[in-house]
């Protein structure tokens, strides 16, 4: 069955925004009585009927409803890449996988320093949809490094580098269930001053094993990582 998003319930009713409707009506050729699935990206999930079909904005019925906790309490502070395509599939990929929040991170090697909320936002709700997941990430703006350490509050905080150093793997280090936040850098890695001032901050180094990997890389092998050890 087809899934669709939408935040505007009333009463027993839900209305899809013009992108969707116009989905729904032009692209799917749906009918009015037909049935579809709704999320609201917080773990609700409506079975509907549809009762009014137009291209700016379509009405269903909720004929049932779910609901479903979020299994998965990951937070990943992530570097943009400098090719927006890598980025946008990071994006895709972890939501499928399940993520809870995602922080555009500003690095001194970092060579994206702008990127489209309203784009990003549309990239993670079509995967969640894609996937069936029933939780929308959080998303926030792109913020400095510093800015974000002042903020990054989590029971587990780690951060993979490719420096040499002591580092425990995230297999080994991570505790099922407790709320993680990982950091991931830029291209050109995180800084010397930048590791430091992490580590200072509570944040273990880790490694996500012996091959060097591109920043969305290893953001999907830790974020899936996570997953896996979480189930």
């Amino acid at each position: 069955m087809r899934r669709f998003y939408s935040t505007d319930i009333r009463n027993d009713s839900i209305y899809l925004d013009q992108d969707e409707s116009r989905h729904l009506k032009q692209v799917l050729r749906a009918k009015e009585g037909d049935q579809v699935e709704v999320v609201n990206g917080k773990g609700n999930l409506y079975q509907c009927e549809i009762i009014k079909l137009e291209k700016k904005e379509c009405e269903l019925r909720i004929l049932e409803f779910s609901f479903s906790e979020k299994s998965l309490n990951l937070w990943m502070a992530v570097s943009p890449t400098k090719n927006i395509n890598r980025w946008e599939w990071f994006l895709e990929k972890a939501t499928e996988i399940g993520i809870s929040r995602i922080s555009p991170i500003l690095c001194e090697n970092s060579e994206r320093k702008h990127l489209k909320y309203d784009r990003q936002i549309r990239i993670l709700k079509e995967a969640m949809k894609q996937s069936h997941q029933l939780h929308l990430p959080e998303l926030d703006e792109m913020t400095s490094f510093d800015t974000f350490l002042k903020e990054a509050q989590r029971e587990e905080k780690y951060i993979a580098h490719c420096y040499e150093g002591e580092k425990e793997k995230l297999l080994s280090a991570h505790q099922k269930n407790k709320n993680t936040l990982i950091l991931i850098g830029p291209e050109g890695d995180f800084s010397r001053p930048e590791l430091e001032s992490a580590i200072s901050k509570g944040f273990l180094p880790i490694s996500l094993g012996e091959s060097r990997l591109r920043t969305e890389t290893a953001a999907i092998a830790a974020c899936h990582t996570i997953s896996l050890l979480d189930d």
